[in-house]
């Protein structure tokens, strides 16, 4: 029995046409916890192939397939020139399906049902208004004490200094680079594990990031680094990339320590 993967989220990179299918990168990450004793998986990288008249159906473009989300189930093939596939798993779409997002549901839901809930609010608010309205007034006190007490409260209110909403910062905005990135970080400060060391990526499918990078002046994907400690996760074929075209910045995506 053929094996089954499904794929949930946005093409990584720009679609790719070809005579009678379309081609769009996406990626996963693995499991946040593994068995004892087993590394635990990073992201991973499909290349996902699509029938151009299964495609066409969804009404998705170029530009909007890189923000919408979409279901992908299909099954992994290992029959697709390197050259097509830069992802390190290719998949065979049998199935796509554009999710929708909560405001479009919102938009999507029957007027009667609006109506309804509109009309539950309203009735709710006029039923809280009668219940404040029918409160028995309570016997006041003497004017005397009433006075007091309002001067009281009028102290307490001058003492209590008013505290300030903090104005949280802005996130800085990084322009042009790959989806996913939260910083830009020097190449020097990256420290690369020995067991990365110790393998050497695809030629292939190194060039084709080196040509990516040369056409575009970026590189395809972020790094993975852990924070605090700069220590490469995931992308060692990217940093080779960088290395070998003396880039002074890479983009990266922190990966946070366990307490």
């Amino acid at each position: 029995m053929p094996h089954k993967i499904t794929l949930t989220g946005s093409a990584t990179g720009p679609l790719r046409e070809y005579d009678r299918y379309v081609a769009f990168d996406m990626r996963e990450k693995g499991s946040p916890s593994a068995p004892k004793g087993l590394k635990k998986s990073t992201f991973i990288s499909y290349t996902v192939f699509v029938a151009k008249k299964a495609f066409n159906k969804t009404g998705l473009t170029k530009k909007s397939i890189m923000h919408e989300k979409i279901l992908i189930q299909g099954e992994p093939t290992l029959d697709i020139p390197i050259d097509e596939c830069p992802g390190e798993v290719g998949v065979i779409c049998f199935q796509i399906t554009v999710l929708p997002n909560k405001k479009d549901k919102e938009d999507n839901e029957p007027n009667d049902k609006k109506e309804a809930k509109q009309e539950a609010s309203a009735a709710q608010q006029e039923v809280a208004a009668t219940k404040q309205e029918e409160k028995p007034v309570t016997t006041s006190q003497p004017a005397a004490n009433e006075e007091k007490k309002a001067e009281k409260v009028q102290t307490e209110v001058k003492e209590t200094p008013v505290q300030e909403k903090k104005v949280e910062p802005q996130k800085k905005q990084i322009t042009n680079q790959p989806k996913g990135t939260q910083d830009l970080l020097s190449f020097d400060e990256i420290i690369v594990p020995e067991e990365f060391l110790k393998t050497r990526p695809n030629p292939q499918k190194t060039q084709k990031v080196i040509d990516f990078v040369k056409r575009t002046g970026r590189l395809d994907e972020p790094l993975t680094i852990e924070k605090g400690s700069n220590i490469l996760k995931d992308g060692y074929r990217r940093y080779i990339v960088a290395k070998t075209l003396k880039m002074d910045k890479v983009p990266v995506m922190y990966e946070y320590q366990k307490s």
